[in-house]
């Protein structure tokens, strides 16, 4: 009997579409993983598994089922986005519970495709910090559940790395996709600005917030991102040009700075993940690209600028809520920024850091650093901890994302080498607006020269592990 858990969103489709398995049969089998491992990693905020079988069968009966590029693929949507039918908590006890009349866009433009939603994931309240726990659950790193899979985008993170769904839906404003993608040995994109659409909270945080994919394969990542752009056909074009190209013997020569300079002054980044940026650079040059070393200008104000952006977002998204619902680190960080919102909003400061990096990417296509500055913190109560020991962790251990958020341009995380612990370490790959195509042809690159396991060894069927 064929094991479809485990298995990449593209094989899942591919089979679906020739009729060589049922959405209901893969979806069912989806369903009974996640009802085995789920309690171990806290991926889920709720299951949709009566609604989840009955929209696999309406995936069946479709006139267009041969044609649907994601057809009876079973995929997580991040709590933060609307499903129908479904309440949206946001991660916290002070939203309401009742239920969306419409789709997100994006969740639309993913069952329009033939996906089905088996579940809604957790992350932190107003998906603020990069740990994710809170009154609905605690999303543990599926490598090593002693630790965060990361946040905001943690459950759905873990969802992907334990095998219960080829792919998932998230989100990224300071990091919230890239963050739990590298805690969980995933592929994840944060497009550029306007590229997908956002509508996250009230505002995206000023624009910089972006829906993306977290996937186990380049290729998963890259049909996700092209369904979500509604780009599908242009993004297969383009990949199999690419693909054609290389097996002429012309490979495309992209210019790729590596840097494992943190961007905030006064932290540093761990040996593990400098090691591996270097690694990873090393690979591309011996694949023909131009390689050197070379750190972008990261102002001294960066810090500032960050907290000030971090702080007004939740500000915004925490307005009309009853304070006495949220969490004291989430009131203490909201009450900050309030007092930036105004400055922030007119965003100067993003505007300037944009002028500041652009000789620096017109020299290099692609700037390649670590994904993380050290391993995610312990899976713990972050919730119930203060709000400036919530913060230094949060800094410490992931400064390299928030950068990319501000300037708005496409930035990803792409699993290379593994730590000490046994778990996945991560890259990232930032490029210039409009440059998605190329950070997934560098990022496919990189799993063909070193590939990395799919699937944490959870236990339980599954092929990819």
């Amino acid at each position: 009997m064929t094991s479809w858990a485990g298995r990449t969103a593209t094989e899942i489709a591919a089979a679906v579409r020739e009729k060589r398995v049922t959405p209901r049969e893969v979806v069912a089998e989806h369903l009974a993983r996640i009802e085995l491992l789920d309690a171990r990693v806290g991926a889920f905020r709720t299951l949709r598994a009566t609604a989840a079988l009955a929209e696999a069968d309406e995936v069946a009966a479709r006139a267009d089922l041969a044609e649907l590029p994601l057809a009876g693929v079973p995929v997580a949507v991040k709590d933060n986005l609307a499903v129908r039918g479904e309440s949206t908590r946001n991660g916290t006890a002070a939203s309401p519970e009742t239920p969306a009349d419409e789709d997100h866009v994006t969740v639309a433009r993913l069952r329009a495709a033939g996906a089905v939603v088996v579940g809604l994931t957790n992350c932190p309240e107003l998906c603020v910090f990069g740990t994710t726990e809170g009154v609905h659950g605690t999303a543990r790193n599926p490598w090593d559940t002693t630790r965060t899979a990361g946040g905001s985008s943690g459950g759905s993170a873990a969802a992907v790395a334990a095998g219960m769904v080829p792919i998932a839906l998230g989100n990224d404003g300071m990091g919230s996709l890239r963050i739990p993608a590298a805690n969980c040995g995933l592929v994840g994109l944060k497009p550029g600005h306007g590229v997908v659409p956002a509508g996250i909270g009230h505002g995206d945080w000023f624009g910089m917030s972006e829906n993306g994919p977290l996937a186990t394969t380049v290729e998963d990542a890259r049909l996700m991102f092209s369904v979500l752009a509604g780009t599908e056909a242009t993004t297969e074009s383009a990949a199999v040009a690419a693909t054609d190209a290389v097996r002429a013997g012309e490979p495309v020569t992209r210019t790729v700075a590596v840097s494992v300079r943190s961007p905030l002054v006064g932290v540093t980044v761990s040996r593990p993940y400098a090691d591996a940026a270097r690694e990873a650079g090393e690979l591309l040059a011996g694949a023909g690209h131009r390689v050197r070393r070379a750190d972008p200008p990261y102002p001294v104000w960066l810090g500032t600028t960050s907290l000030a952006h971090w702080t007004a977002g939740t500000a915004v998204d925490a307005e009309g809520l009853d304070p006495r619902r949220l969490a004291r680190r989430t009131r203490v960080h909201a009450a900050l920024g309030r007092r930036f919102v105004g400055s922030v909003r007119g965003g100067v400061r993003r505007e300037q850091l944009r002028e500041r990096f652009e000789p620096f990417f017109a020299e290099h296509e692609v700037l390649l650093t670590p994904a993380l500055a050290r391993r995610g913190p312990a899976a713990a109560e972050w919730h119930r901890r203060g709000w400036l020991r919530n913060v230094l962790v949060n800094t410490n251990y992931s400064p390299l994302t928030p950068p990319w958020n501000l300037t708005g341009w496409p930035a990803m995380s792409v699993p290379f080498g593994t730590l000490a612990s046994g778990a996945p370490g991560a890259v990232q790959l930032v490029g210039r607006p409009g440059s998605e195509a190329v950070l997934l042809e560098l990022a496919e690159q990189l799993e063909e020269l070193r590939p990395w396991k799919r699937t944490a060894p959870l236990g339980g069927s599954g092929e990819g592990a």
